[in-house]
C-alpha cells in the first residue's frame, strides 16, 4: 500500500495525541479536576494549568496565522463562524460540566484514566460516545434541539456585518473596520498577557513544574494540530483528499477535540472495513489512550478500577449521557472549545468555557451539600 500524505497527516496526528496523552498522565491535568480544587479547596494551581494552555494555544496561533504560516479561514467545527448560537454554546457547555462531574472527568480525561486502566472510563467512552453519535449522525439533534435552538441563532454579517465571531472580527465591525487582521492580533496579544499575568503571578504555581508543563505542552500539541492541518502540509493533504477515488472523512482545517470525535469513532465500528471513515479525531482518540498506557506502565501507574456500586455506575452512566449530548451541542469539550476554541479568539468558544465552569461548579457545589445533609 502506496504511503500518502494522508497517512503521514494521521500518523502525525497521532504522535502528537500520544505526547498530549502520556503529558496529561504525568501531570494529571485534568479541566474537571481543575474546577473541583477551586471550588473545593481554593486551589487554582490544575485552573492555571488549564488557562496556561489556552494561553501557548492562542499566542502559538496568533504567531502562526500573522505569519502567514497557517490558514483558518474555514475550520472544523467552524469555531468561527459568524452564526452566533449562543445558546448552544451557554446550554452546551452547562449540559457538558454537569455531566463530566457526574462522570468523573471530560473528554481527555477519560482517555487518559482508560490509558492507566480505569475500566469505568470505558462505560463511560461507550455511552458518551453513543450518544455524541446520535447527535451528529442521526436526526436526534434536529428534532430535539435544532427545531427551537437555530432560529435563536444571531446572524453577525447580517446584524452588524461580521465576518467572524472573533474577537477582532466582532469589535471590528461595530468600529467599521474592513481589514480586522492586525485589530485580531492586538486583541490576542492582549488576551494572552492577561492570562500569562494572571497565571505567573502565584508563586505556588511558578514552583509546580508538572503544572507548568501540562499546560505548555497540552496549548503546543493544539498548536501542532492546528499547523498539520493549516499549513502548506494540510493543503496538500486536503488536495490529496478531493483527488481521491474515496474521499476520506473529516479532511480539514482543525485541532484537537474529543466529543464529536468519539461519535465519529462509533460511526467507523459500524462499518470497520471502510477505511475512508478514519479521521484526526478517531486517531487522536486512540493516540490519547496509547500515549497515557505507555506513560503508566513505564512509570508504574497503570491501576485497574471498576464501579464501588450500583449508584456509583448509575452517576458515571448519566454523567457519560449528558457529556455526549452537552459536547456535541455546544460543538466540543474542556479541550475541542476551551483550548481549541479559544485559541481561534472566537465568543461562542469562550462562552462555552465558562458555561462548563458553571456547570461543574454547580454540581460540585450540589453534591458537597447532598452530602453535607446525609452527614
Amino acid at each position: 500500500m502506496e504511503f500518502t500524505i494522508h497517512h503521514q497527516t494521521l500518523l502525525s496526528v497521532f504522535a502528537v495525541a500520544a505526547v498530549m496523552g502520556a503529558v496529561a498522565n504525568k501531570t494529571n491535568f485534568c479541566t474537571m479536576g481543575a474546577v473541583s480544587d477551586w471550588v473545593n479547596m481554593d486551589d487554582k494551581g490544575r485552573l492555571r494549568a488549564w488557562l496556561l494552555a489556552v494561553a501557548v494555544a492562542m499566542g502559538g496561533v496568533l504567531l502562526l496565522e500573522a505569519s502567514g504560516l497557517i490558514n483558518l479561514s474555514t475550520i472544523f467545527p467552524p469555531y468561527r463562524t459568524a452564526n452566533f448560537a449562543w445558546l448552544r454554546y451557554l446550554l452546551g457547555g452547562l449540559v457538558f460540566g454537569v455531566g463530566m462531574t457526574l462522570a468523573s472527568g471530560c473528554g481527555n480525561k477519560v482517555l487518559v484514566r482508560i490509558g492507566g486502566g480505569n475500566l469505568k472510563s470505558i462505560v463511560v467512552l461507550i455511552i458518551a460516545a453513543t450518544m455524541a453519535y446520535l447527535m451528529n449522525w442521526t436526526g436526534f439533534y434536529a428534532k430535539a434541539f435544532s427545531s427551537w435552538m437555530s432560529p435563536l441563532a444571531i446572524d453577525l454579517g447580517a446584524t452588524i456585518g461580521a465576518k467572524s465571531q472573533t474577537l477582532g472580527g466582532i469589535i471590528g465591525a461595530l468600529l467599521g473596520m474592513d481589514d480586522t487582521a492586525m485589530l485580531q492580533l492586538i486583541l490576542g496579544g492582549v488576551v494572552v498577557t492577561a492570562l500569562l499575568v494572571f497565571i505567573f503571578s502565584s508563586l505556588e504555581f511558578r514552583r509546580h513544574r508538572d503544572n507548568i508543563l501540562g499546560g505548555v505542552v497540552i496549548g503546543l500539541t493544539v498548536v501542532a494540530g492546528w499547523y498539520l492541518t493549516g499549513s502548506a502540509l494540510g493543503v496538500e493533504w486536503k488536495e490529496w483528499a478531493e483527488m481521491a477515488d474515496t474521499p476520506p472523512a473529516r479532511v480539514a482545517v482543525q485541532s484537537f477535540t474529543f466529543i464529536g470525535p468519539m461519535g465519529d469513532t462509533v460511526r467507523y465500528l459500524m462499518n470497520p472495513t471502510d477505511l475512508s471513515l478514519l479521521s484526526f479525531g478517531i486517531v487522536s482518540l486512540v493516540g490519547v489512550i496509547v500515549g497515557s498506557f505507555i506513560y503508566a506502565m513505564s512509570s508504574g501507574g497503570f491501576r485497574t478500577e471498576w464501579f464501588a456500586n450500583g449508584g456509583d455506575f448509575i452517576q458515571h452512566a448519566i454523567g457519560a449521557v449528558l457529556m455526549g449530548i452537552g459536547g456535541a451541542l455546544a460543538m466540543g469539550c474542556t479541550i475541542g472549545q476551551g483550548v481549541t476554541g479559544f485559541s481561534t479568539l472566537a465568543v461562542g468558544s469562550m462562552l462555552t468555557f465558562a458555561s462548563i465552569i458553571a456547570g461543574a461548579a454547580a454540581t460540585m457545589k450540589y453534591q458537597y451539600w447532598q452530602m453535607m445533609r446525609e452527614a
